[in-house]
């Protein structure tokens, strides 16, 4: 009797066993099949409109432009405009100090009197043999000689009446009466600058990355901080052949620094845009903040940046079969965007990839040629 007691009750263990057994693997399961639901989040390869740009900081500056300095040294009399004006070419825009210029006038004019009264002379004596022809050459160097003196000063007094260039706007504070204005070629004394804002340009810096993805005649859009939210349009018009530091030149390259030599790890080069500023907001030296348009596609096959992987054979994607299994996909990119990358191959509409991918290596890998690299 005991002994069927003894056994039902471990019938009815073995049986409670099982049923715990059963409910943990079904448990078990569960767990595993949440957990790779949440390893891989996917995204439908999908068509759109892509636009590529190229993003870049720039000054805005007039395309013409001119510093006024004076071609003699004087101290200046008087500056009959100011800034903001508007001048034409011709008009006088400041004159210069003239007393010690007249004085010299003077003295040039009396000596070409003087000289010219002795050569006259002269000349008649020679005639009649009572002075000899070296004489007269004499007479003749002195007074050429007085007439370019009393010329020079004559063409300093001229300059001292300074004349605007071109037309346009002063552009800045010119210097006042009583400052000395110096000549000179190398660093003259800036007297006024006159520039022509009715129309501008930036001179944009671009990196050595994107400078080949720019061409002449691409739009571009820019903003800047005077004007918030307002979106102002231009157009690519030159694009400098050489780097704004000139580091090919090693002629000139070894006359710098090391220090300076070293730092230079980015190449960057000039590109210049004419600005559309029909209502003349724009002013010069303002930064603008540019994106230069290289690109458009219309209708394209593309998926998120974060889709995008790479490895030694190039650029791929981890496509997420129906069943659940996973490959990775080598595919053919094309432009980029700021968060989408087109793919010209490798992938059809509605192919599910991810982009967060943690569980186990993938099975199968499809080769396809691969073009250009994701961005870092």
């Amino acid at each position: 009797m005991m002994k069927k007691i003894k056994l039902k009750w471990i019938v009815i263990l073995v049986f409670i066993l099982l049923i715990i057994s059963a409910g943990g693997y079904y448990y078990y399961q569960q767990q595993l099949a949440a957990k790779n639901s949440l390893a891989v989040e996917t995204v439908a390869v999908a068509r759109m409109n892509m636009k590529s740009v190229v993003s870049a900081t720039g000054t805005i500056k007039p395309v013409q432009s001119v510093e006024v300095s004076p071609k003699i040294t004087a101290r200046i009399k008087s500056v009959p405009v100011k800034e903001n004006d508007l001048v034409t070419a011709g008009q006088t825009v400041a004159i210069l100090e003239d007393k010690e210029l007249e004085t010299e006038k003077a003295e040039a004019e009396y000596k070409v009197t003087n000289t010219r009264a002795k050569y006259k002379r002269i000349s008649y004596l020679q005639s009649i043999g009572a002075k000899s022809d070296e004489d007269l050459e004499d007479a003749l160097y002195n007074y050429q000689t007085a007439q370019s003196a009393l010329e020079g000063v004559q063409y300093n007094i001229d300059e001292t009446i300074i004349v605007a260039p071109m037309d346009g706007m002063v552009v800045g504070q010119p210097k006042t009466p009583g400052t000395m204005a110096v000549q000179g070629n190398s660093s003259p004394t800036v007297i006024m600058r006159i520039a022509d804002l009715s129309q501008k340009q930036i001179n944009a810096k671009v990196d050595e990355t994107d400078i080949g993805n720019i061409k002449i005649g691409q739009k571009a859009t820019f903003t800047v901080d005077a004007y918030s939210g307002k979106t102002f349009t231009g157009t690519v018009a030159k694009i400098s052949q050489t780097d704004t530091s000139d580091t090919w030149d090693t002629e000139s390259s070894s006359t710098t620094t090391s220090s300076s030599s070293t730092t230079a790890s980015v190449i960057y080069y000039s590109v210049t845009l004419d600005v559309d500023d029909s209502d003349n907001l724009l002013k010069p030296a303002m930064t603008a903040r540019v994106e230069i348009n290289t690109a458009d596609k219309e209708n394209t096959l593309a998926v998120p940046l974060t889709a995008l992987k790479t490895n030694n054979s190039g650029s791929y994607v981890v496509l997420v079969k129906p069943d659940g299994s996973t490959e990775n996909r080598t595919v053919t990119t094309g432009i980029y965007s700021d968060e989408f990358v087109e793919i010209v191959d490798g992938l059809d509409e509605g192919d599910q990839v991810s982009i967060e991918y943690k569980a186990g290596a993938a099975t199968t890998t499809k080769k396809s040629s691969s073009q250009g690299p994701p961005p870092m």
